[in-house]
């Protein structure tokens, strides 16, 4: 009898234990996903609780690979975000990402979070170039700064659109092939205001940036 009333007691201490555990294990991060832009590459997430003491541990692996690896620098970090484009930089590949929290006062951790698959070639959003106006004899000359370095070594042969918009609000459509980042518009109206906007494509993935800001001038 008294082995069998300390086993019980032995089984309820371990019961209460593994019950305390499982209270005290953090919930996982939320909304893991990648936000990449002109290739690069940030992982974000959101905090599972208020807590400003929690820390995270950041993981990736190329799609079909067993082995995860951990992200140097987004160990036991604070912050809710994780820049992976080093390790990330190799556009036809497929990659995963996965975070989990830790709490410093409790030493407890939460499961592992895990992000959607993610193409840096496919999922990259471009950026847009920045127009420069400027008015000369010969008219209204269009000079477009193309996005960052990364996305033209990414891509060699990257094409423009420009959209001016008329003082009728008539809009008219240029495109601009490889290479060429200079427009000059004749034939404007004077002391008129046209409104301009550019565009990016890349024609070998039929994929193109949003259209800049827009940005006008008036014709002397």
């Amino acid at each position: 009898m008294t082995c069998l009333l300390l086993g019980a007691v032995l089984l309820g201490n371990l019961a209460v234990r593994t019950t305390a555990q499982v209270l005290a294990m953090l919930p996982p991060p939320a909304q893991v996903k990648f936000e990449s832009t002109d290739y690069k590459n940030i992982l974000h997430w959101t905090p599972p609780t208020n807590s400003s003491s929690l820390q995270y541990y950041t993981q990736w692996k190329i799609y079909g690979e067993p082995e995860w690896l951990d992200v140097d620098g987004c160990q036991g970090i604070h912050k809710n975000q994780c820049d992976l484009s080093s390790v990330t930089s190799e556009p036809r590949e497929w990659y995963y990402a996965r975070v989990r929290a830790s709490s410093v006062p409790s030493s407890s951790k939460s499961a592992w979070a895990l992000s959607p698959r993610f193409s840096p070639r496919w999922d990259t959003k471009i950026s847009p170039p920045v127009l420069k106006l400027n008015i000369t004899e010969q008219g209204l000359v269009v000079r477009l700064k193309p996005p960052k370095v990364l996305v033209r070594k990414m891509h060699s042969s990257l094409h423009y659109k420009v959209y001016v918009i008329h003082p009728s609000g008539e809009e008219e459509v240029f495109q601009m092939a490889c290479c060429s980042k200079k427009l000059t518009l004749k034939e404007l109206n004077p002391k008129e205001k046209y409104c301009l906007q550019a565009q990016t494509l890349i024609p070998q993935q039929a994929k193109s940036s949003a259209r800049s800001s827009v940005k006008c001038v008036s014709m002397i």
